[in-house]
């Protein structure tokens, strides 16, 4: 794999400490794009400025997760937030009740909408401002 289609991962998986480091080497012409990831060497990296640039968020990273929310004993909401305290906030305001439960799931878990099969990282691209509502789910018993 190069190093491009592994940074390419990591702005996409938001990989945000990995993507900081293979910037920085890129920036400091200790790596190239077209280099095989097996030969990235971290040590290279001055490390007190990669975490400085994390700290301040260079590339812009705000990790949003997906997390599903019991409204009762059928009934879910999925939410888009960026942490647990949050999600529950934002439903504790919107539907004026706490959860019974709230469980994070993985941005790759795929379902049906409509007739296609999408990911929940497909449908984040939906939306412009976060916390949201993705969606709700019946469970038939």
């Amino acid at each position: 794999m190069l190093v491009k289609e592994l940074y390419l991962d990591c702005l996409l998986y938001e990989e945000a400490t990995l993507a900081h480091y293979l910037y920085h080497l890129l920036k400091e012409k200790k790596l190239t794009l077209e280099d095989d990831s097996c030969n990235i060497n971290l040590q290279l990296a001055d490390h007190q400025k990669v975490r400085e640039m994390i700290t301040a968020n260079v590339l812009g990273f705000h990790k949003v997760r997906i997390y599903s929310l019991k409204m009762s004993e059928k009934h879910f909401a999925f939410l888009f937030a960026r942490s647990r305290g949050e999600a529950i906030q934002f439903f504790s305001t919107s539907f004026k009740k706490a959860p019974l439960n709230c469980h994070e799931y993985s941005l790759d878990f795929q379902l049906y909408r409509g007739k296609e099969v999408c990911s929940f990282r497909d449908m984040r691209k939906d939306f412009q401002a976060f916390p949201a509502i993705a969606g709700f789910f019946k469970r038939e018993i």
